[in-house]
């Protein structure tokens, strides 16, 4: 779940969206923070996945 933290700032998490129609054990999860001033919507950034050995699009979940 979403921690507040300092004014604005939101804490998130991000989970791969490959990694979940790929089948294998386990997920690739980043903690993250973003302005939820400037950025009301979900966010999308490509991380890096160490089970799939790839950089993969990560979104933001709740």
């Amino acid at each position: 779940m979403a921690k507040k933290t300092k004014g604005n700032r939101q804490q998130i998490i991000l989970e791969c969206t490959e990694h979940k129609t790929s089948g294998m054990p386990g997920t690739s999860r980043y903690i993250s923070e973003k302005n939820k001033k400037n950025t009301p919507d979900r966010i999308e950034l490509k991380k890096y996945n160490p089970v799939l050995r790839k950089y993969t699009v990560h979104k933001e979940i709740k």
